[in-house]
C-alpha cells in the first residue's frame, strides 16, 4: 500500500503516486473538494462509472475532515436535501470510527456469529492464492482484483462483490479478505473497511450479502467483462445462489 500513499501529504507539487486519485498535498485535495457534486453523486453513486467523489484517500490521511467536506457539499446546494445521501455516506465514515473508538475489539474479531448455517470455524483463515493473484478464473472478480493491486482503488460496489465472493462463494473468513484490502487501498482505514466486511459476512449485520452476474452487468458498464461464459457461478438467480451458497441456513448441520 505505500507505493500508492506516499504522495498523499507531501508537498502540493508531489507527483502522485497514483494519477486522479492519489494527489499529493493540501491543495490536490481542496481541488478534489470543490468538483464534487452531491446531486450527481446521489444519482449515480452505485455505479462503478458513477459521480463518486475520490475524497476518501484524503479523508483517510487527514488531509480533509468529515466536517469540512459536509460543510463544503451542503455549500454546493441550493436545498440541504439534494447533499443528504451524500452527507449520509459520511455519517457511516463517522459511524465506523465512533464503534472502533468504544470496541477497538471489533475491527479483527466478530461482532455476532455468522448468519449462513455456517460456523466460524468453517472458514478458511488464510487468503486462497489464486483470489491474491486475482487469477480465480471468474472475469469480472479478476478484473476487480486486477484494479485494485495496479492501482491502489476501488469503487465500493466493487468491493462489495469481491468481499462477498470471497465470503461466500469461496467461505474465506472476512478478516483474511479484509487484511487483503488493507494492503492495498490507498484509504485503507480499518474501521470503514473490516466493519463493511462484516456486514457483507453477517457478522455485523442480519443477513450475508450476495450479488449476481445481472446485478454486476447493471451497476459496471461495459467495461467489465460481463459476459455469461466466462463468468458461470454468478449466473444465478438469488433464489438458487441461496440454496447453493448456504444449504444450512436455518437449520443444524454436521
Amino acid at each position: 500500500m505505500l507505493a500508492h500513499v506516499v504522495a498523499l501529504s507531501g508537498r502540493d507539487d508531489a507527483a502522485p503516486a497514483v494519477p486522479d486519485i492519489a494527489a499529493g498535498g493540501r491543495k490536490a485535495a481542496e481541488a478534489v473538494l470543490v468538483r464534487v457534486d452531491p446531486r450527481a453523486y446521489a444519482a449515480s453513486r452505485n455505479h462503478l462509472d458513477g459521480a463518486v467523489t475520490r475524497l476518501s484517500p484524503y479523508i483517510r490521511h487527514g488531509v480533509l475532515s468529515l466536517d469540512e467536506v459536509r460543510n463544503a457539499a451542503l455549500a454546493s446546494v441550493v436545498d440541504p436535501k439534494q447533499a443528504e445521501k451524500f452527507i449520509q455516506e459520511l455519517a457511516w465514515r463517522d459511524y465506523w470510527q465512533r464503534i472502533y473508538l468504544e470496541h477497538p475489539e471489533r475491527i479483527w474479531t466478530d461482532v455476532e456469529s455468522y448468519k449462513t448455517g455456517f460456523d466460524a470455524a468453517e472458514y478458511d483463515a488464510e487468503l486462497p492464492a489464486d483470489i491474491a493473484a486475482g487469477e480465480t478464473g471468474i472475469a469480472c472478480i479478476d478484473q476487480f482484483i486486477a484494479t485494485l493491486v495496479e492501482t491502489g482503488y476501488l469503487h465500493n460496489h466493487a468491493r462489495m462483490y469481491l468481499a462477498s465472493y470471497t465470503v461466500h462463494w469461496r467461505r474465506v473468513s472476512w478478516q483474511a479478505g479484509a487484511r487483503f484490502f488493507l494492503e492495498h487501498l490507498v484509504d485503507a482505514d480499518p474501521a470503514s473497511n473490516n466493519l463493511s466486511w462484516q456486514w457483507i459476512a453477517s457478522t455485523f449485520s442480519n443477513k450475508p450479502y450476495i450479488f449476481n452476474l445481472e446485478n454486476v452487468a447493471k451497476y459496471c458498464g461495459p467495461d467489465i467483462n460481463t459476459i455469461p461464459r466466462h463468468n458461470l457461478v454468478l449466473d444465478q438467480s438469488y433464489e438458487h445462489l441461496s440454496e447453493l451458497l448456504f444449504p444450512y441456513m436455518g437449520g443444524p448441520h454436521g
